[in-house]
């Protein structure tokens, strides 16, 4: 596993690689270097690891800026896949990554409900106002 800090690629560089990914490149490349380009615009560090790769709870509450009490409650729900190294919990590495993907996805999920709800709520009233 290693860490590559992004904060100081130039946007330029960055739109570079991208104007290299659409023009020379073949499909699996090109989603590759454009999903790379797109997350180090996003943060501030990238962090490259094998699909075997695994972290200790105390790392993977860090990576998901939680307290470790949460996490092993999400752990003992089954939220998060983990197995066991001795008495030791280890959580692979694309396991950690596919509960942060949903979580994301249920975030934007509950902010555009919460977005379109006075809408909803306005074109609720101006129905039941037709309907009267």
């Amino acid at each position: 596993m290693q860490t590559f800090e992004t904060a100081k690629i130039p946007s330029e560089q960055l739109d570079a690689l991208e104007q290299f990914a659409e023009s020379e490149t073949g499909p699996e490349l090109r989603a590759v270097l454009l999903s790379l380009s797109h997350y180090a615009r996003e943060a501030d560090a990238l962090i490259v690891g094998d699909n075997t790769a695994t972290v200790t709870p105390t790392q993977a509450a860090e990576r998901l800026g939680m307290s470790r009490t949460h996490l092993y409650k999400l752990l003992d729900r089954g939220d998060i896949a983990f197995h066991r190294v001795g008495r030791d919990r280890r959580i692979r590495l694309r396991d950690l990554a596919a509960f942060d993907a949903e979580r994301d996805r249920d975030r934007s999920e509950l902010a555009e409900r919460f977005a379109h709800q006075h809408k909803t709520a306005a074109d609720s009233a101006n129905e039941i106002a037709d309907l009267l």
